[in-house]
């Protein structure tokens, strides 16, 4: 019988994560996840004084951490980002992608500037996040592990509500994910996503503050509670880790059980 060792079925020692979107609600959760398990984190997002200071906070817990500026609207944007993450860190292992937006438009109503931004963001940065990360990895033949945050709006539409950018973008992601995968597989590299359900995060407040659609959201959830944003760090981790060396092309939905019921 083979020996696994649960200490290092999660270990993350020497690894450099670079994470778009890391000092968000979820984004954050998982970059403290990474950090424990013993990684490097970079933190990348638009905002470098808030990357900054996240780092700051997480260096000051005696962790390796660094911030870097990163507007996902801009491939050129993107690809100097993880150049400067190669250059500080010597290269990147895991790419953990948290960015993503949502353009709240009733289909009658979807305005070509709005549509274009949340396909900009959740979709084609993505594509260009992923070719910028692989094609060091492919360079270096070290191989590598892409994680994609997603949402359960990537297999389900939402009723009565104006989703269709969003729900577009993060459908085209799960195939995005898939032919990554599939052409990233013979140089050692997977490629994910992962799919929450609403989780606890300031996104989320307009929904939670809000009696009648938080009525309506636990409703829908069989486990009758919504994410809280370390719900998706155990996930994400799985993804990154030797414990997942045989996953690619997956997507894992963190949802309660809302897509094993609609």
């Amino acid at each position: 019988m083979p020996e696994v060792n649960p200490s290092t079925s999660f270990a993350l020692t020497a690894k450099v994560a670079f994470i778009p979107g890391g000092y968000g609600g979820i984004g954050g959760a998982i970059a403290w996840g990474l950090a424990r398990q013993g990684a490097k984190v970079v933190v990348a997002g638009r905002d470098r004084g808030k990357a900054d200071a996240f780092a700051e906070q997480m260096r000051a817990h005696g962790f390796a951490a660094g911030g870097v500026e990163m507007d996902a609207h801009s491939v050129a944007s993107i690809r100097s980002a993880v150049d400067a993450t190669i250059e500080r860190c010597g290269h990147v292992d895991i790419l953990m992608n948290c960015v993503g937006i949502q353009r709240e438009e009733p289909i009658l109503d979807v305005t070509e500037e709005a549509y274009d931004e949340v396909y900009e963001v959740n979709l084609k940065a993505a594509m260009f996040l992923g070719q910028a990360v692989a094609r060091h990895q492919v360079a270096a033949r070290s191989g590598g592990r892409h994680v994609h945050l997603l949402s359960v709006r990537a297999h389900l539409a939402l009723r009565d509500r104006g989703y269709s950018a969003y729900c577009s973008t993060k459908g085209g992601l799960v195939m995005l994910v898939k032919q990554h995968a599939m052409e990233l597989a013979r140089h050692g590299i997977t490629v994910n996503g992962v799919a929450p359900t609403v989780v606890r995060t300031a996104m989320a407040n307009h929904w939670l503050d809000n009696p009648v659609t938080r009525k309506q959201i636990l409703d829908r959830i069989p486990l009758g509670r919504v994410g809280e944003p370390d719900d998706v760090v155990g996930p994400a981790l799985l993804f990154c880790a030797p414990a997942g060396a045989f996953l690619t092309g997956q997507v894992l939905y963190v949802d309660g059980g809302v897509t094993a019921s609609q």
